[in-house]
């Protein structure tokens, strides 16, 4: 490559698979990073990009026909990426569906449910007075990420990656298992543990992991900066 793909990041769970990805596969890369809590993800130069209005999405100045292709997705671009690269994601059919199926495990499982644990344990307090309106929110969730720690820790009982090699299903599910902020206790876990810190030891990961952490802003806080980052995260409506 002679031109870096760019990538439209903030630093969250899912802004880091990406990162991690870019770093493991050794391909150049720059950020353009979209502050979400400022509303910077409805601007039309990056919806333009991400019509969902999320972070991450990459643009590859170099697409497959030469020209500048955009992706927006995690998985989608996990995909793409592994594909360019030519690591992480194998050509042969019944190891690419062990990928497949454990990269759609993240992204329509663990994400979107610990993701909802982590706003009925950490942001619904800090806007809801009454606790007892969170209350099922908490347990439900918390439940459920429980059950979904226990799925991986059985499957890495017996191995070391989630579909055998290290691969982009890896990369993809290591962000989102954060027990502190998911109501967890990993000693429960020991074989996801292992996997954690086995991945986590990684230079890559530890480099992916760290871009743009000094633009983190805790928005389970009080005060008012915190309060207009949450109207703008929690009160997005059809336009």
């Amino acid at each position: 490559m002679t031109q870096p793909i760019e990538l439209w990041y903030w630093p969250t769970p899912n802004g880091w698979k990406i990162s991690i990805a870019l770093e493991e596969m050794g391909l150049p890369y720059v950020v353009k990073p979209v502050n979400i809590g400022a509303g910077e993800q409805f601007e039309s130069a990056f919806q333009a990009i991400s019509p969902n209005g999320r972070v991450p999405a990459i643009v590859d100045p170099e697409g497959p026909d030469g020209r500048p292709l955009s992706i927006f997705e995690s998985g989608a671009i996990l995909q793409y990426l592994g594909a360019k690269s030519g690591r992480f994601y194998p050509s042969d059919v019944r190891a690419k569906a062990e990928v497949d199926q454990w990269l759609f495990w993240q992204v329509g499982g663990l994400g979107p449910m610990a993701g909802q644990t982590h706003h009925f344990r950490q942001y619904a307090p800090a806007m809801i007075k009454d606790q007892r309106q969170i209350a099922y929110g908490v347990q439900r969730y918390t439940n459920e990420t429980h059950r979904l720690y226990g799925v991986l820790n059985r499957r890495l009982a017996d191995r070391d990656y989630v579909a055998g090699d290290y691969s982009i299903a890896d990369m993809a599910i290591w962000p989102w298992v954060l027990p502190k902020h998911q109501g967890q206790d990993l000693s429960e876990f020991p074989h996801l543990a292992a996997w954690m810190d086995r991945i986590g030891a990684r230079p890559a990961v530890q480099a992916g992991r760290a871009v743009g952490e000094e633009q983190r802003a805790n928005l389970a806080a009080s005060g008012q900066a915190a309060e207009a980052a949450r109207a703008v995260l929690f009160g997005q409506r059809g336009r």
